[in-house]
């Protein structure tokens, strides 16, 4: 007798601890949970730089390569950028992974006025990226859609909308001209972000990285019409020109991409209006 009362109490003392452990959370009472893992998935924070958590990088300059966005599941586009993304080649000169953010968009801190293009003009006078072969390849590509229909793949202004007899009624800038040449990289960066006089803006259809790569290929040509040399091996064509800054160097490049520029009307030799 005194054995089934013993485990008539064993029963009746575990249904109560499972009656309890069953209990609805309520109150102050947050209840209890014997397989959190079962209920709770382990947390992990996007884009963590596992070389921060591991302390294995070594310089600051190539601690920014290892921090890039992984390497993007093949056939698709990163957000932010018109192409594939730099941590795609890791192979890419490391001045090109200072001047490119890790976004793909930069703050543009100049307005859309004559004033601002002013300032433009004399604060940004260095290309950011670095020159290659195959920015040069991409640029020429990029100039042809956008800006040769004016501006003639020469860059002499004789671009079809003007040439064989068009009635364009605005001649476009020819590039070649001193005034062109001797400007610093800022007349062109903002030309390009909000256009110039019926030249329209570009900042919408050319990425911040394809808006310098596109001046690179027009130095190219000025480059080549004075007989000089502006290459991936080799630059003598910025050291030859008053007023412009070799393309070697870092640049502090403010920047938006979407924005504020300005627009002034400018003649060439013969009085006609040009655009730029």
């Amino acid at each position: 007798m005194k054995n089934k009362e013993i485990s008539l109490f064993i029963v009746v003392l575990l249904l109560a601890m499972v009656w309890g452990a069953c209990g609805t959370a309520g109150g102050e009472d947050p209840g209890r949970e014997f397989m959190p893992d079962m209920f709770h998935s382990t947390a992990y924070e996007a884009n963590i730089y596992d070389y921060y958590y591991y302390n294995t990088w070594g310089t600051q300059e190539e601690y920014k390569k290892y921090a890039m966005p992984r390497k993007p599941v093949k056939g698709t586009i990163p957000r932010g950028y018109a192409g594939l993304s730099a941590s795609a080649d890791p192979e890419k000169d490391m001045t090109y992974y200072e001047a490119m953010p890790l976004n793909g968009f930069v703050p543009y801190y100049y307005e859309d006025t004559e004033e601002e293009r002013t300032r433009a003009m004399e604060e940004i006078t260095v290309n950011p990226f670095p020159i290659t072969t195959e920015g040069l390849v991409r640029a020429k590509e990029l100039y042809d859609v956008f800006c040769g229909i004016c501006h003639g793949e020469k860059i002499d202004g004789a671009g079809y909308l003007v040439r064989d007899g068009a009635a364009y009624p605005a001649q476009p800038a020819n590039l070649l001209l001193p005034e062109f040449v001797e400007a610093s990289e800022g007349r062109y960066y903002h030309a390009i972000m909000y256009g110039k006089n019926v030249m329209g803006g570009y900042a919408d259809k050319l990425s911040y990285e394809e808006r310098w790569q596109v001046i690179h290929y027009i130095r190219s040509l000025q480059a080549k019409e004075a007989g000089l040399e502006y290459s991936e091996l080799r630059n003598t064509f910025n050291n030859s020109i008053a007023g412009s800054v070799a393309t070697s160097g870092k640049m502090d490049m403010p920047a938006h991409d979407g924005e504020t520029g300005d627009h002034s009307d400018q003649s060439d030799a013969s009085g006609n209006e040009q655009h730029h």
